[in-house]
């Protein structure tokens, strides 16, 4: 399942509790495309704002409506002993694989960040993509300490950061030297995401794929067969929305302001504290999709 589009649909609230027709609306705009896999409860998915128990419901409700669609959860706590509880919350809810970012408040050495995923993955019965995205984290993994991560049986691949050609090139190749050949690598930055793919990434794990599955699954698939020509025109439709990521402190305030925009959620659908968007702002989201809807 770490190959392809891997969609990462919003969480959407309504009144700070979990907005179920909201979340079935937008998986269904996925199962109905038809993507490579989900990701359940990532950046995208708020995991951060959410207690345990409504995060054992977001995924319930996704296993309930993602059909044969492979799901990935993930379960980032900064306590390992709430790691180990989300895992298990994960595992018996029908999660096919599990996203593990290394979260913490206090700065953590080499040796206690491998503890930790060395010990969650002796509890773990399916599959891990290590999340490697220190902007959210605040946790930077070296090449190194994620080679011998990776070296960890049940890892079977990496979600890193986006960068623009060519690092993205020599980025992929130095720490593909550090890795298993069973681990693939997943471009994030959705932005970037062309560059990764290109060099190398076999998943986009993707923001702009969790609303809009059509375009981001095309992008993939020119990527994958060299069409220049529909790569830089599916990138260019794309970048109005990728600017609004930009301009407006990342992807997820944007993100949910499409959502509500296309009349999927409630226009205030963000855990507190964030808040929605500006009206200008929104002005912007909505000129953002005049050509992706």
């Amino acid at each position: 399942m770490f190959t392809g589009l891997c969609a990462f649909p919003l969480t959407p609230l309504h009144q700070q509790h979990l907005d179920e027709k909201a979340f079935i609306r937008i998986l269904s705009r996925l199962t109905d495309t038809g993507v490579d896999s989900l990701g359940i409860l990532g950046s995208t998915g708020s995991y951060a704002y959410l207690n345990r128990e409504q995060r054992k419901r977001v995924v319930q409700v996704a296993k309930a409506h993602v059909g044969s669609i492979p799901m990935m959860v993930g379960v980032g706590a900064i306590a390992t002993s709430e790691v180990l509880r989300l895992v298990e919350d994960a595992q018996q809810a029908g999660a096919d694989a599990l996203l593990l970012p290394m979260m913490s408040y206090q700065p953590l050495s080499a040796e206690e960040i491998f503890a930790f995923y060395e010990e969650v993955c002796r509890h773990v019965s399916v599959p891990v993509c290590l999340y490697d995205n220190p902007r959210t984290t605040h946790v930077t993994l070296a090449d190194e300490l994620q080679g011998r991560i990776a070296a960890l049986p049940a890892i079977a691949s990496i979600k890193i950061p986006g960068l623009p050609e060519p690092q993205a090139s020599e980025r992929v190749a130095t720490l593909r030297r550090h890795l298993p050949a069973r681990v693939t690598l997943g471009a994030s930055g959705d932005a970037l995401a062309t560059a990764g793919l290109q060099a190398g990434c076999q998943v986009w794990y993707s923001v702009c794929g969790g609303l809009f599955p059509q375009l981001s699954g095309a992008l993939v698939r020119a990527i994958r067969s060299g069409d220049a020509a529909r790569v830089a025109a599916l990138n260019a439709q794309l970048a109005p929305l990728w600017r609004c990521f930009d301009r407006y402190g990342g992807s997820l305030r944007v993100i949910a302001s499409a959502a509500a925009i296309l009349g999927l959620c409630d226009p205030d659908c963000l855990p507190r504290p964030l808040l929605p968007l500006g009206e200008e702002a929104i002005r912007d989201v909505a000129a953002a999709l005049h050509d992706l809807a």
